[in-house]
């Protein structure tokens, strides 16, 4: 584990103890918010399902609740004690349920509203890592006024244009040339009337999960993943067996590190709590990292990272989603 002294007990066997003293009745009748309206709704069914699954394994009094299919107003109906966010992309990862949540004085998983806010939207989040003195990479925000060869001679090719406001690679496309810029710009716009362009960093690609908060923040272990022709796109995040994922990632450890330290800084910058995941680009010619975006309710589905690098760490499946629903007793509703 990083940023532990070494007399200090890894995060793996923490949560065994805290599983150990958790009361599974004092968790009560427990949502977990699934599907929802974003691009990702099927990514979300499929993590919820899974969280559902565990939360049942474990004797949750858990139950399904799509807010793509109900209103989420019906939430109050339902007398839940505490909710499983197991959403993805806006109105769920964007601070929007967790705002209704907290008007419903309802404990949820994850970062609260301004933290969500803030990382889902990846020019805001560049800004303040910017601010911060972290490395990510270079951006522009696109119009379609946009002048392309000066966004080309100031980003340089192959540059990224994607919506400020998706994930799961939806609406992305690796630019070459000038002439492909418009088609990529209306691509994303499509998707979000804000898009944004960043340098292409060449090198390998990396992901690491965050838990905790604040001060008491730290880093999983780092995840680099190898897709076929370097194409991680939607359909190779999520379904493809292709995809090979190293966990330890086979690089120096003092990469490992610099990755880690860099993460749970953006992390904390953000001001998330209880987990989160952050990508990560390592420039293949100078080895730097470079942030890309932070995940604030991570995939949990069978393709998933963040129960990679809980595993690597001595946590399963199951145990991982008790933990993370257990910190709703800790955490504070009206908390950033």
């Amino acid at each position: 584990m990083s940023n532990l002294p070494s007399s200090m007990k890894s995060w793996g066997e923490r949560v065994k103890e805290d599983l150990a003293k958790l009361d599974i009745q004092a968790l009560g009748r427990v949502g977990v918010l699934l599907g929802g309206r974003s691009g990702e709704r099927e990514i979300s069914l499929m993590s919820g399902n899974g969280v559902l699954e565990a939360l049942l394994s474990k004797g949750v009094n858990a139950h399904a609740f799509d807010t793509g299919l109900r209103c989420p107003t019906e939430l109050s109906q339902e007398k839940f004690d505490r909710v499983f966010i197991s959403l993805h992309g806006r109105y769920g990862e964007d601070g929007t349920i967790q705002g209704l949540l907290e008007l419903l004085n309802l404990p949820y998983t994850g970062s609260g509203v301004l933290a969500s806010a803030l990382a889902i939207d990846k020019i805001v989040t560049k800004q303040i890592w910017l601010s911060n003195h972290l490395s990510t990479p270079q951006y522009e925000e696109l119009t379609a006024k946009s002048d392309w060869n000066a966004v080309a001679q100031h980003l340089g090719l192959p540059l990224i244009v994607k919506p400020a406001n998706e994930g799961s690679s939806l609406g992305l496309t690796k630019v070459r040339t000038v002439e492909e810029l418009p088609a990529a710009y209306q691509l994303a716009a499509g998707l979000d009337k804000k898009v944004i362009a960043e340098t292409c960093i060449i090198g390998d690609e990396l992901t690491c999960p965050i838990v905790g908060e604040g001060e008491n923040a730290e880093a999983l272990p780092v995840i680099k993943i190898v897709p076929p022709e370097a194409n991680y796109d939607f359909h190779h995040k999520y379904f493809s067996d292709e995809t090979k994922y190293l966990c330890p990632t086979g690089l120096a450890p003092e990469v490992n590190l610099a990755v880690q330290e860099l993460v749970v800084a953006a992390y904390r910058a953000l001001g998330c709590r209880t987990w989160g995941r952050a990508d990560v680009m390592l420039d293949q010619k100078t080895g730097k990292p470079y942030l890309l975006e932070m995940n604030t309710s991570p995939g949990m589905t069978s393709h998933s990272l963040v129960p990679m690098a809980a595993k690597a760490s001595g946590v399963e499946y199951a145990d991982l989603v008790l933990w993370i629903l257990g910190t709703t007793l800790k955490n504070k509703v009206g908390a950033k």
